[in-house]
């Protein structure tokens, strides 16, 4: 990967390219979700640019989601890859992540209606998971995120709730040949989604896999703790494109998508356990 001593040398070549003019100053944000470094591209102290620098690998992931889904306005518009795929720079989208985000069932009815909705099934493989370290089932990644997720909190948790979360990962499992296939963010949380005046208006990092398009559904209804009822998941689900299932299934896959994002919060967003252990109980007696 790049070091990021060469970022004026990057620069440079944008210019040369005529992406950005000679203005236009680099500062370094944060650590990406890998181990990608991000620079903010500024011009008279505006952001106007992202320029991600990661592996190779990761790059063409970028590059091929966000090619895939160019015409969805959530997305950051793509305008140069480096030939060799050290860097990638989109544009940047004005807003906060997390924060100032108004009604979940605001931003969830936005995310279905020009996200989920727009998914598109995808056929180049039969295999499930990570676009970079695929698996062979839909069963198997469900299988790894029980166990990562026991490890994470399991002494949290009675015998009782466990014994009933393994059999939610049995029953979720099934008929894994009839669930279609779609190219997914792979990373649908707040800390992705980006905010301005009480809105969600980007969506940015993602994760690239495959999987069921209710997957990264069930990750945004869970990806905070506030308005985990039932009411809004039924109300944004109403507005899904998705094949018929029943209200049993739906809320299994609630729960153990809960039981995952908790043992998420413990390591990544501790202030949120409290919540969410409230939304646990909340969702055991649904």
């Amino acid at each position: 990967m790049l070091e990021k001593e060469n970022v004026n040398s990057i620069l440079n070549i944008l210019y040369d390219e005529g992406i950005i003019d000679n203005k236009v100053i680099a500062t370094n944000n944060k650590t990406g979700t890998t181990d990608g470094i991000v620079y903010f591209l500024s011009e008279h102290n505006e952001p106007k640019y992202v320029l991600k620098i990661d592996h190779p690998h990761q790059i063409a992931l970028t590059e091929q989601f966000l090619g895939t889904y160019r015409h969805l306005k959530l997305f950051p518009e793509i305008l140069y890859t480096d030939p060799a795929k050290a860097y990638i720079v989109y544009t940047y989208i004005t807003g906060t992540t997390h924060y100032d985000r108004g009604l979940k069932i605001n931003w969830l009815t936005i995310l279905v209606k020009e996200l989920f909705n727009n998914y598109e099934n995808y056929v180049q493989t039969d295999e499930w998971g990570r676009l970079g370290s695929p698996i062979q089932s839909w069963r198997e990644w469900n299988y790894r995120s029980l166990v990562d997720t026991r490890n994470d909190w399991g002494n949290l948790l009675s015998i009782e709730d466990y014994n009933r979360v393994e059999s939610i990962f049995e029953n979720i499992s099934k008929n894994e040949d009839q669930k279609l296939r779609y190219l997914l963010h792979g990373d649908t949380g707040v800390h992705n989604f980006v905010f301005y005046k009480r809105s969600v208006v980007g969506v940015i990092d993602p994760s690239p896999m495959i999987g069921p398009m209710l997957y990264d559904f069930t990750y945004a209804f869970c990806s905070s703790p506030d308005d985990l009822n039932l009411e809004t998941l039924m109300a944004a689900f109403d507005l899904l494109h998705h094949e018929p299932i029943e209200k049993s299934r739906l809320i299994d896959e609630v729960i153990f998508q809960l039981y995952c994002r908790i043992g998420i919060c413990i390591h990544f967003h501790p202030h949120d356990l409290e919540d969410y252990l409230k939304a646990w109980e909340y969702w055991k007696s649904v």
